[in-house]
């Protein structure tokens, strides 16, 4: 029998007055009874040490997915260099809010399935960023117009790639035009499109989140400063060094089936919150999360929104920029990554799009000493959220990497509780070396 998130198990007999409730009110997926059934362990690094901590860690995980916004969950634990924790559970494709499970359909999850990270994938791009940097090519301080004149039409002739990395170049949004997919086949119109860019936010000012246009800026200068696509210069620079199966901006097209479907969860999102997330996002929630799935969205170069990877593909990038033992490969130098997670402001501004207080450096969310997206008091923490439901983050002071992704894309919903309690277990699992938590 099959159970619906907080809703518990239900008896067939009830079920036909249950469904609306949990189709259009709650949103959530079935959920079997036997989790052990729908679980699959990778590659773990454990020792007898390690045990009760991370079963502690992967309970949490499992009551995020018994809220029933996500169809599958995907997560990956480094701590001190081993991978402690690599699992997956849930369903790839076939599974929808408000309906059963179609065992003829449905594909299960595992740490191999390649899931879309979404505006996580901002930290990889900016990455690639300070890698041009660091290899003379580019400078962050310089204008984008410097390397693309046309970029200055608008008002924009002053803006630099790190105001840009940062969300303080101005702008923010792109325009309804630009959501044809079929743009992304075709590099010199979506160059025109970014050069057309309007400034509707202040530069250098508060941060105004650039929800795709800073990706797209980037893949420009990319190609007319080296002749190649940020996609290439993924697989070439980091990659293939550090030897992932998936990492890369979009996929080839034969691959696009293979990747895990998103699916829009929780509560709908009602005006006047909605407001706030059409304008953040171009489009409707719902919308993105179908665009999401297109072959064209998964084949194409979205920098700012499509590396579609494994949680433990981005666990190996993420410990590739920490200043620990346990990357046996680095593609970026040290004294470029402490750049990259330097913060871009003062303080903890607050982002007027998002409208939270948030912190940037180019090309990451940064953690502070109060409370964040990777808990309370971290204030070396850097990482990037993706689509609100997915987390990877890296945190030297914990010697702590955590790639946790979701197929479920909820803004409201049964699960917000127990994002909170598997953050906060995290937190005490794993406290800041020499600490007693």
């Amino acid at each position: 029998m099959v159970s619906c998130g907080v809703l518990g198990a239900t008896r067939p007999v009830v079920d036909p007055v249950l469904r609306p409730v949990r189709t259009h009110v709650l949103r959530v997926c079935p959920v079997p009874e036997d989790l052990a059934s729908i679980t699959t362990v990778g590659d773990e690094e454990r020792v007898v040490a390690d045990a009760a901590d991370v079963d502690a860690v992967w309970s949490r995980v499992e009551g995020l997915y018994r809220s029933g916004v996500h169809p599958a969950i995907q997560v990956c634990v480094r701590h001190r260099g081993r991978v402690v924790l690599d699992r997956a559970i849930g369903h790839a494709r076939g599974v929808a809010p408000g309906e059963p499970i179609d065992p003829d359909r449905a594909v299960r999850l595992t740490p191999e399935t390649p899931v879309n990270l979404f505006s996580a994938s901002k930290a990889v791009t900016g990455m690639l960023m300070h890698l041009l940097e660091e290899k003379g090519v580019v400078d962050l301080d310089r204008t984008v117009a410097h390397y693309m004149p046309d970029f200055a039409a608008n008002g924009k002739a002053d803006v630099t790639l790190r105001q840009v990395l940062t969300h303080r170049g101005g702008v923010p949004a792109l325009p309804p035009d630009a959501f044809d997919l079929d743009l992304l086949a075709d590099p010199e119109r979506v160059e025109a499109l970014v050069c057309a860019l309007q400034v509707t936010a202040g530069i250098d000012e508060a941060p105004a989140y650039h929800t795709l246009t800073g990706g797209f800026i980037m893949e420009c200068v990319a190609r007319r400063t080296t002749g190649e696509s940020l996609r290439e210069l993924l697989r070439r620079e980091v990659k293939e060094p550090l030897g992932l199966r998936w990492f890369d901006l979009g996929v080839d097209p034969g691959d696009a089936d293979r990747v895990a479907r998103n699916a829009a969860t929780g509560v709908p999102i009602l005006p006047p919150l909605s407001w706030v997330f059409d304008r953040l996002i171009g489009m409707s929630w719902d919308d993105a999360v179908r665009l999401s799935n297109d072959p064209r969205f998964l084949a194409g170069v979205i920098p700012s929104a499509n590396v579609i990877a494994t949680a433990r593909d981005t666990a190996t990038f993420y410990q590739s920029l920490l200043e620990t033992d346990g990357a046996t490969v680095r593609p970026f130098d040290r004294a470029t990554v402490r750049r990259a997670v330097e913060a871009g402001g003062v303080g903890l501004p607050l982002d007027r799009r998002i409208l939270l207080p948030l912190s940037y450096s180019p090309g990451f969310m940064l953690g502070t000493d109060t409370i964040s997206l990777y808990g309370w008091n971290h204030p070396r923490a850097f990482g990037h959220l993706g689509l609100a439901n997915s987390f990877t983050w890296a945190d030297p002071d914990r010697e702590l990497v955590v790639a946790l992704l979701t197929t479920g894309k909820a803004v409201l919903g049964t699960h917000l509780p127990a994002v909170l309690q598997l953050i906060g277990e995290i937190h005490r699992t794993f406290p800041v070396l020499g600490s007693d938590g």
